[in-house]
């Protein structure tokens, strides 16, 4: 016999191999039997066919509850597994996880999968779903697995078997449901029908493993949820989403594009975009400068031996670009700008008067991501960080942490940004430098947060292979998350570039360097930027902020004046001047996002006054257009200093 505690702090001795499923049925109502899914044992998810071996702690979970969505996912990408051989036998299955907001699954097909066909697959999958098929765990000898699965013509799970032999394992847990049998740890749902509110969404491309070297697989993606509602919602999110795809909206207002000719994940900024980025850049520019930043410039290349010094080329190549011959010697352009700052630094002899050292530059960088990686402005090839670097004495690390905090927080916000989760990343598996100086760096990052009273969660291994970090995720207005801001720690670099100061004792040491980035990189940031506001930028940020136009051309001389009187005020002005109804004129610059038009009539012209309207639709009174620079100047003002997002941000834009 065995000890079970219960949820309820009740112990109950059970038969050793008696089934959790079992124990918790006989504590429950048959309502809630019917919504038993899983068991919590000693805190981990299992099936509630699992089998309890030793005393134990013992909790039910529910349909619906939140904690089990990933394994309704798991059960989900499963079921569509499942679907897909019964409508396609000879479609070979690799693997098929929960991720974030859904599941995929990858098959080996001869041909695509067509829209047609994932109908028909989410078709089948609701025929079996209603029969409510048991979702049943086995165990298995992995040789006997690895016959079964090649009688079965499954290539890649007999790849996964063989994998895992060669590590040691002797046995694998498999999942049958019907005539479908999977390779999988689980734990899953009891059986098909607890599966039922799903949808799938779009099939793509993927190699095998993640390798561009062996074959390329489909990808059917999907989500699913434990109530229809709240599919609907989530897929009226993904459409909104969609809506606010920065790569449309992006050609749609001119701001950037990505062409054939010149190569995939290398962006071109049009003159709008270029304006926006001015705009993010002269901001950047001028807050540093007030915090005690100055500013650099470094080359885009350099030896290749420095990239080996810095330890790049050892924890890093696979994301850099092959080297290049400049008279006899190897170059690499730049993935970093690290060591180009660090030079600047050891350009002469450093003395503890001078630190902190704050030293910030808009750094052109250059890596290597796999095409199938490449996403828009999101994920590029080369892309502008909006780099700094912090050279101090232990003493100063604490508190120019903090500032570093404060800054990037108030730069968010300004860019309308109010609501992150941050992350403290720890040593991962690959790591230069002492365990002292891991731990020193850590305990300073976690002091900082925690002085401004930050909640964060602590993200195992996902350091950097020279020092811990903090990762700050930005949310939009849909509530997704982006990485931008990062803050990093690092002893190595000036160890391995034998940078010194010299202290107050008169003696040589090693100063601390504070990697951090506030927005990222440009790219990625205005990406986000686009897809926050729908490309409906607040006033501030707006490439243009008002347009000109007239209803005939009686008004074109007044345009003309009003437009010189804007650009003289600083106001990103145009015009509108054609021969076109007024209507049209109004809808062109609503669907540009242009903050305010400024319609001139006949009356404007006898008044010498313009009549605003705004891309929202409202009218505002004529006012002269001295009164005009003002409204507009101190609803930009507003906006920035409050980090207010604009009345666009919404589902109508």
């Amino acid at each position: 016999m065995i000890k079970v505690t219960l949820d309820d702090g009740q112990a109950i001795e059970v038969e050793k191999g008696t089934s959790v499923g079992q124990v918790l049925s006989e504590g429950l109502s048959k309502k809630q039997r019917k919504r038993l899914i899983l068991a919590k044992v000693n805190g981990d998810l299992k099936d509630l066919g699992y089998k309890l071996e030793a005393d134990s702690s013992v909790s039910p979970v529910f349909l619906g509850d939140e904690e089990a969505l990933e394994v309704l996912r798991h059960s989900a990408a499963h079921l569509m597994a499942q679907a897909v051989k019964a409508l396609y036998p000879d479609v070979q299955v690799a693997i098929g996880p929960a991720i974030e907001q859904g599941f995929y699954y990858d098959f080996n097909t001869p041909e695509p999968f067509s829209p047609e066909d994932l109908s028909k697959i989410e078709k089948k999958m609701k025929e079996l779903s209603k029969k409510a098929i048991p979702i049943e765990r086995m165990e298995m000898d992995i040789d006997e697995a690895i016959s079964l699965f090649k009688q079965k013509d499954e290539p890649y799970k007999v790849e996964l078997l063989e994998e895992l032999k060669d590590q040691g394992e002797e046995k694998v847990s498999l999942y049958r449901q019907g005539d479908f049998v999977d390779l999988c740890r689980g734990p899953h749902l009891p059986d098909t029908g607890k599966i039922s509110a799903f949808k799938l969404l779009n099939v793509a491309g993927a190699f095998w493993k993640g390798d561009e070297n062996r074959e390329m697989l489909q990808r059917i993606y999907g989500t699913a949820f434990f109530d229809k509602k709240k599919l609907r919602e989530h897929l009226d999110r993904l459409e909104e989403a969609r809506r606010r795809d920065h790569r449309k909206i992006g050609k749609e207002l001119e701001l950037f594009s990505i062409e054939e000719s010149i190569g995939p994940g290398l962006i071109l900024w049009h003159p709008k975009g270029a304006l926006v980025r001015k705009i993010m850049e002269d901001f950047w520019r001028d807050e540093h400068l007030k915090r005690g930043y100055s500013l650099l410039f470094t080359p885009h290349i350099a030896k290749r031996e420095l990239w080996k010094r810095s330890g790049h080329l050892d924890f890093y190549s696979e994301n850099m670009y092959a080297p290049m011959q400049i008279d006899d010697v190897e170059y690499q352009i730049k993935p970093m700008n690290c060591p180009f700052h660090i030079a600047i630094y050891n350009s002469r002899k450093r003395s503890y008067r001078e630190l902190p050292l704050r030293w910030c530059e808009l750094g052109t960088v250059y890596r290597y991501e796999r095409t199938g990686t490449l996403h828009g402005l999101m994920r590029v090839r080369g892309f502008t960080q909006d780099d700094a670097h912090v050279f101090c004495m232990p003493e100063q690390l604490d508190s120019e942490i903090i500032e570093i905090l404060d800054m990037t927080l108030y730069m968010l916000q300004v860019f309308g940004f109010q609501k992150y989760d941050i992350y403290l990343s720890t040593r991962p598996e690959k790591y230069v430098g002492s365990d002292e100086h891991w731990e020193l760096a850590t305990n300073a990052l976690r002091r900082a947060l925690e002085s401004k009273g930050l909640h964060y969660e602590i993200d195992p291994g996902e350091g950097v292979f020279y020092g811990p970090k903090i990762d700050i995720k930005i949310k939009d207005c849909l509530d997704r998350s982006w990485q931008c801001s990062t803050i990093q720690v690092d002893f190595n670099l000036p160890e391995r570039f034998d940078m010194t100061y010299t202290g107050e004792d008169g003696q040589k040491h090693a100063p601390i360097m504070v990697h951090r980035a506030l927005l990222g990189s440009l790219e990625r940031f205005f990406g986000v930027l686009i897809e926050h506001y729908a490309g409906a930028f607040p006033i501030w940020l707006s490439p243009v902020q008002a347009r000109v136009m007239t209803i005939t051309d009686r008004q074109n001389q007044w345009a003309r004046e009003v437009f010189e009187t804007l650009r003289a005020n600083g106001i990103r002005a145009d015009m509108d001047l054609r021969n076109e109804k007024l209507g049209k004129k109004v809808r062109e610059a609503q669907l540009e996002k242009i903050p305010f038009m400024l319609v001139l009539g006949d009356q404007e012209v006898a008044d010498r006054t313009v009549s605003p309207r705004t891309r929202r639709g409202e009218t505002m009174e004529a006012m002269s257009v001295e009164q005009f620079v003002e409204l507009l100047k101190r609803q930009a003002q507003e906006e920035k200093m409050g980090g207010v997002t604009s009345p666009e941000n919404s589902k109508q834009g």
